[in-house]
């Protein structure tokens, strides 16, 4: 693996644990460990697993402004929530395409803490600051931040008992600032699984220590490590977007069905006029999901085509995201259709290297956890 990629504070343990790496938008990533992405898969969705993303990007948005800052920035209405809450949002360009999905964190009326994706953490830095640098302080954390998620049936319990807070008595979307394991972290009751859990981020130096005592807590209780194979699988089900996939620039979070993360009602905000223009004109592609019982696979960037046209005029949409369901039927995917074949069990073409296959759009997530 070249030493250009960028490593976590945890590359050490992933190396030690028998993980296989791969080059992950320049991070040298674990993709799957010894168990494989099934078996990883299934420990999540059965009792925990460990994920390090500590690539993902932070900061912190500070000042007397920064509420105002946050709500120009954002979709949804993050300064209006109380302290101590969590919010997804889309940050937006001026013309409605998605510059990001991310959540962002209320510390404060003059506090945000905001997590990334990473690979876009310099460009939305970048527009940050341009928007909103003249009025608030921008501090990026990313270096000295570790992010490790607990996922999983199992995961609160487990972590529960490595603190003497009551993390299991947070709700979605909260997060406190507290001390797990030895180790001082801020707990977000957040995930990209589909299944309960905990994102805990603290310092960088720290992240080692607090791996370790984390998966020593879980393996009695059938955790494990979790690559990013698993990660992408899991997400998949749960009908979580994946930036650079299913979300870009060119897409509307009104086109990605994510208007209930855009609140055209709490004042100006990046991109509100052109959503407003868009919700008025209407969506001309929306984002479905759908299953394919046959044995095939379809994967990003295939064509979603209607045969019945002209030759060179087939192609109607494009698959962003597939792969088989681990813990549902069939395979699954995310793709852009025309709004006229969105409803729930209507029938879609996808060409798959050359051979048409039926598959039929699915209403909400693929995959519910148990209550």
């Amino acid at each position: 693996m070249s030493s250009t990629l960028r490593r976590t504070p945890l590359h050490a343990a992933h190396v030690a644990a028998g993980a296989r790496l791969i080059d992950f938008g320049g991070w040298d990533m674990p993709v799957q460990y010894k168990a494989g992405t099934i078996k990883e898969h299934k420990a999540v969705r059965e009792a925990l697993g460990l994920f390090d993303v500590s690539h993902m990007g932070e900061a912190v948005i500070r000042g007397p402004r920064a509420t105002e800052a946050v709500q120009r920035l954002t979709t949804n209405d993050v300064g209006g929530v109380p302290n101590g809450k969590a919010v997804y949002t889309l940050l937006c360009r001026p013309d409605g395409g998605i510059v990001d999905d991310c959540i962002f964190y209320k510390r404060a009326e003059d506090e945000y803490f905001v997590i990334v994706n990473a690979s876009n953490t310099a460009k939305d830095l970048s527009w940050i600051r341009d928007a909103v640098g003249g009025i608030v302080d921008i501090d990026d954390k990313s270096d000295e931040t570790g992010l490790i998620a607990v996922q999983g049936p199992r995961a609160i319990a487990t972590v529960n008992a490595l603190t003497t807070d009551d993390v299991a008595g947070m709700s979605s979307f909260t997060f406190l600032d507290t001390v797990i394991a030895g180790v001082k972290c801020m707990a977000a009751r957040t995930g990209y699984t589909g299944e309960d859990g905990v994102e805990l981020a603290c310092a960088s130096v720290d992240a080692p220590r607090l791996w370790d005592a984390l998966l020593e807590a879980a393996t009695p209780h059938g955790g494990m490590p979790i690559g990013l194979g698993a990660r992408d699988t899991l997400r998949l089900e749960a009908k979580l977007p994946l930036y650079g996939n299913d979300l870009d620039d060119t897409t509307s979070p009104l086109e990605a069905q994510l208007g209930w993360a855009v609140k055209l009602g709490k004042g100006d905000f990046l991109g509100r006029d052109a959503l407003v223009a868009q919700k008025q004109a209407g969506i001309t592609r929306q984002l479905v999901g759908f299953r394919i019982d046959e044995r095939a696979i379809a994967r990003h960037g295939y064509a979603v085509v209607d045969r019945g046209r002209a030759e060179g005029e087939q192609a109607i949409g494009v698959v962003t995201s597939g792969g088989p369901g681990i813990s549902v039927a069939g395979a699954i995917g995310l793709a852009y259709v025309p709004p006229s074949l969105a409803a729930a069990g209507t029938t879609i073409t996808i060409d798959c290297r050359g051979k048409d296959v039926a598959a039929t759009v699915v209403k909400g997530k693929f995959y519910q956890r148990r209550a």
